[in-house]
């Protein structure tokens, strides 16, 4: 089992890390650039709103069904037409929603007609999740990872085209009618793919033609996907929610938003390696606890330590040199895009511990555990945001993200720990901490240089450390590699 999680995390991490860096750094900041900061904080801040509320789209089904696939993989010839009737049914209850929000929001006519592509944009997104759900449950790593990134590839050659091509200025509804023609080219391609693998019928457009909503069906799924939902409807809302907030209580609505999401990108670039990893370890943690793996406890000091290394290093590297990546992605206002990632970048030390424990608790099936945590984070998050935005703006939103996932991170690294009976020794606790004290001394002592230079002197360095200090154990993945 180890060894196909290995398997899965190199495919996966090379594929994304060669496509999407070069869309979340070069085209997201080049639309950005072109459009303003505050026409992007505009768009951001709708496309957060449909972004909150795709839980509804879902209801929990996708988590469900790679954790339901995981462990028995025979039930996804009977069950993918009837949970692709559900997904339908489901974008009905999603417009109703999302638009009433609109309204009580108070938007306009084009902030409507945005919305209704996002919302679309939100409902082909959480298609394709779905049907890498299956991908995922079967174990097929390398599919997955190629349907993980082909609306990225799409994206990347349209948005090029518009971007430094001899057409009109670009728009923000340029920006997202893109993402729809993405978007769809990849839903149809997962479901020839996914219909192939179907024994009954190897007809591509099987899928399509089977689809169906039995009543029955759909009660029990929802029910029993609902605790996945609520999970997943609470993160979102803690991690999405202060850009609205920002472009809702701040004088300066729109603008601080906008300097909040060119923050905010680089961190969710660098938090893609945590959200990458949890991808193959949820069906694995699902087999693993369903079938009472022996390994699990290493493999989680496996995966933990790598994140470690990974997260602080980074953390503390683009937060004391945060103006040298900012002046790298913008023309405008850097200091003020510095100064709120600088706070929020630490976040993914939190987020990447929340990928992995988070992650086993919910294949453990502890949703109850997981949706008060998550709530308790939420009313942190909003609470902090309320006090903050109007005296600190976008920094205060950043403080209050921060807070917010840190809380979360502990809570579930010690349900976790109790759950699974894991105690790790004191010993790797102090060469945690050691590795952690190291980078941020080597981050400060840096000199200012290019920001290649800095990276490469960064990882090197760190990698260096997690060898001697042993978070990084060289001939253990060897043996793993080499398992039959």
């Amino acid at each position: 089992m180890q060894k196909k999680l290995l398997s899965g995390l190199i495919w996966i991490l090379l594929l994304n890390l060669l496509i999407k860096p070069f869309w979340i750094l070069g085209i997201e900041t080049g639309v950005q650039n072109a459009v303003g900061s505050d026409e992007y904080g505009f768009y951001f801040s709708i496309f957060n709103l449909a972004y909150i509320f795709n839980i509804l789209l879902d209801l929990g089904v996708t988590n469900f069904n790679v954790r339901n696939i995981a462990r028995h993989p025979k039930l996804i010839d009977k069950h993918l037409p009837d949970v692709l009737g559900i997904k339908l049914a489901l974008l009905l209850l999603y417009v109703v929603v999302t638009f009433t929000v609109g309204l009580l929001a108070g938007y306009g006519s084009r902030q409507f007609v945005l919305l209704a592509v996002l919302s679309f944009n939100q409902f082909l997104n959480s298609m394709i999740l779905y049907l890498r759900s299956n991908f995922e449950g079967l174990m097929l790593f390398k599919w997955d990872s190629v349907i993980s990134i082909l609306d990225r590839v799409v994206m990347i050659v349209i948005c090029a085209l518009m971007l430094w091509g001899p057409g009109p200025d670009v728009t923000v509804e340029h920006f997202a009618l893109a993402q729809t023609a993405a978007y769809v080219a990849t839903t149809l391609t997962a479901l020839a793919v996914l219909s192939l693998r179907i024994k009954r019928k190897h007809n591509p457009l099987f899928t399509l033609r089977a689809v169906r909503l039995k009543a029955p069906f759909a009660i029990v799924m929802l029910r029993k996907s609902f605790p996945f939902a609520l999970l997943v409807l609470l993160m979102a809302s803690y991690n999405r929610i202060d850009p609205l907030l920002l472009s809702w209580i701040h004088p300066e609505g729109y603008h601080q938003s906008g300097i909040y999401a060119g923050a905010f990108r680089l961190l969710d670039a660098l938090t893609m390696v945590g959200y990458l990893v949890s991808v193959p370890l949820l069906p694995v943690f699902s087999r693993m606890t369903a079938e009472g793996d022996s390994q699990l406890g290493s493999t989680v000091k496996i995966v933990t330590g790598l994140m470690v290394v990974f997260s602080v290093t980074a953390a503390a590297v683009f937060s004391h040199h945060s103006h040298t990546f900012m002046q790298l992605l913008y023309n405008n206002h850097v200091g003020e895009y510095a100064g709120v990632f600088a706070v929020l970048v630490w976040g993914i030390v939190p987020i990447s511990m929340t990928y992995v424990y988070g992650t086993l608790l919910t294949a453990a099936g502890q949703l109850r555990q997981l949706n008060i945590l998550a709530a308790i984070t939420l009313a942190i998050n909003i609470g902090i945001n309320l006090i903050a935005i109007p005296r600190c703006g976008a920094v205060g939103s950043a403080w209050a993200a921060l807070t917010a996932q840190a809380f979360m991170a502990v809570t579930q690294m010690i349900l976790a720990l109790r759950s699974f009976h894991l105690h790790p020794r004191w010993d790797y606790l102090l060469r945690l901490a050691l590795f952690c004290a190291a980078a941020v001394v080597v981050a400060v002592l840096l000199p200012a240089m290019a920001w290649w230079a800095l990276l490469l002197a960064a990882g090197a360095t760190a990698l260096a450390a997690a060898l001697l200090l042993r978070l990084i154990d060289l001939k253990q993945l060897l043996q793993i590699i080499n398992e039959k």
